[in-house]
């Protein structure tokens, strides 16, 4: 038969598990696919085609010689996601993969070592294709850098799928891995996955061990960064997180709260529903999605309610200082005197932490402070609303090197486009996107699901019902012909203008032995 590259990863394992493809067969397909899509995407900074054959030649031979006296008939004996091709955001090491984080300030650097993360999976069955483009630094909600350039949205080309996670997602969504693992410390899981049309689930800190990714989740970062896995199915992404859930020496958020998903939400679960966070407008079309994922909760059963938590302000106001200052403290001296080696969105962003007051110790204290006093009276908020549904951005997939945008005939800047993802960095809770429906220019719209911390189950079985009600997933339409390869953007390394003495590479796909 032939390779579905947009099948489930739990039906690619099912159909390796049971011998109805070959774990070489699905790799070779997602290697051909890579090699037709990528030049347009920029999807892939690195593959490893040799080692992810090698592994895939291994998983065969296991399956068609087991071990006397067990049986490979189902998932349990040869692991959840046996043959699955799964690709890994550049910020997380990967044994024998560049580690770099898009930036030149790390070029060359290989991971010596697979991130705990990276073993787990490995150990359920996955195999490691390569890994993925990110903004440079993290420091951005598109993808771009100047190590590797652009990576471009297989819904539309000329536009991003989102950052810094956005490699990962356009992977994804045009079929080049069947899932992956990105991190987020404001909406960088979330925001590629809503535009991109894929899952993607920002998970309590510690629920995946960070361990392994850099910049190090550790300090005032270890309140906001997690890694977690994006996937094309709800499914898929609890796979994920069951195989790569608990606690590793490496990361300070790390505890043994064990996972156990959810068949269904809970009767009468109660959940408080805004459109809109009274100060940020979004579009027609992500308010129509939200009506619509609500409709589903309710009749799942859910008490759904019309309820704006209090504090989303102050929880915006203090992530900033977290992400936005506390990151120009380490990334400005870094930068200084190199700014001809970064790409223009990191000046752009150190300049808007130069912005306000700068960033002391005491102030910083205060920072934690009151965050942990407003995490208590949003949890005593969630106590009658265990699962909150809000947009995940108020506008879908923009143009590259867009900063402003009219949304209800008001004016949606960039920085304060992102605050909906970065309540829950800041107060820890999970918070899932889910793909609902699409705009006008038939581009992605998803939702946001989110739940008190450790509980990724009630998260995952609330975009369960809302994913069963939209249907099917839906492929981008430039990845329906993988036979006809796509035809690459003009000035595909450049999003916004680049200052003198900055080259942009034109992005090639090393194979590395």
């Amino acid at each position: 038969m032939s390779v579905p590259l947009h099948a489930p990863a739990r039906e690619l394992a099912r159909l390796v598990a049971t011998r109805a493809l070959s774990p070489v067969e699905v790799v070779r397909a997602t290697l051909d696919r890579i090699q037709e899509q990528n030049p347009a995407l920029n999807a892939y900074v690195a593959v490893d085609a040799d080692r992810a054959l090698d592994a895939a030649r291994a998983a065969e031979h296991a399956l068609m010689h087991p071990a006397p006296g067990t049986s490979h008939s189902s998932l349990g004996a040869v692991g959840a996601l046996v043959g699955v091709p799964v690709s890994i955001k550049s910020s997380i090491a990967v044994k024998g993969l560049p580690w770099e984080t898009g930036s030149r300030f790390r070029e060359g650097v290989v991971g010596d070592a697979d991130a705990p993360l990276v073993a787990r999976l490995k150990a359920a069955g996955a195999i490691v294709i390569g890994v993925t483009n990110a903004a440079e630094q993290l420091m951005a909600w598109e993808t771009d850098n100047a190590l590797y350039g652009r990576t471009n949205n297989p819904w539309a080309l000329d536009r991003t799928p989102g950052g810094s996670s956005g490699g990962e997602a356009a992977a994804i969504a045009a079929g080049l891995s069947a899932g992956g693992i990105g991190s987020d410390g404001g909406g960088s899981i979330r925001v590629p996955a809503h535009f991109s049309g894929i899952c993607g689930l920002k998970p309590t800190p510690g629920r995946v061990p960070a361990t392994g990714h850099f910049p190090p989740c550790a300090g005032p970062f270890a309140l906001t960064g997690v890694v977690g896995p994006m996937a094309r199915t709800v499914d898929d992404v609890e796979t994920m997180v069951a195989v790569m859930a608990g606690p590793d020496i490496g990361d300070p958020n790390g505890h043994p709260v064990p996972f156990t998903p959810l068949a269904s939400v809970p009767p009468d679960t109660r959940v408080g529903v805004f459109e809109d966070d009274g100060t940020v407008p979004v579009t027609a079309e992500s308010r129509d999605a939200i009506r619509k994922a609500a409709a589903a909760l309710r009749d799942a059963g859910c008490v759904v309610e019309e309820f704006r938590p209090d504090g989303l302000d102050e929880a915006r106001e203090l992530w900033w200082e977290i992400f936005g200052h506390a990151v120009g403290l380490v990334l400005g001296p870094m930068v200084a005197g190199r700014e001809a080696e970064v790409h223009p969105n990191i000046l752009q962003f150190l300049e808007w932490t130069r912005r306000g007051p700068r960033l002391t110790a005491e102030r910083l204290l205060d920072v934690e402070i009151k965050r942990d006093l407003l995490k208590t009276r949003f949890l005593a908020q969630m106590q009658r609303y265990p699962l909150l549904l809000c947009p995940v951005a108020p506008i879908p997939a923009f143009r590259h090197g867009e900063r402003e945008w009219m949304v209800e005939g008001r004016k949606v800047r960039y920085l304060d486009a992102w605050r909906y993802t970065a309540w829950f960095n800041l107060l820890q809770n999970p918070a899932m996107s889910v793909p609902v429906s699409q705009s006008a220019d038939g581009l992605p719209i998803g939702v946001q699901v989110a739940a008190a911390p450790w509980n990724e189950a009630l998260v995952l079985a609330g975009a369960r019902v809302i994913e069963a009600a939209r249907g099917a997933w839906v492929a981008p339409p430039t990845s329906h012909n993988v036979s006809q390869p796509l035809a690459t953007p003009p000035n595909l390394t450049q999003s916004v203008p680049t200052p003198p003495n900055v080259t942009q590479p034109v992005p090639t796909l090393p194979h590395l032995s």
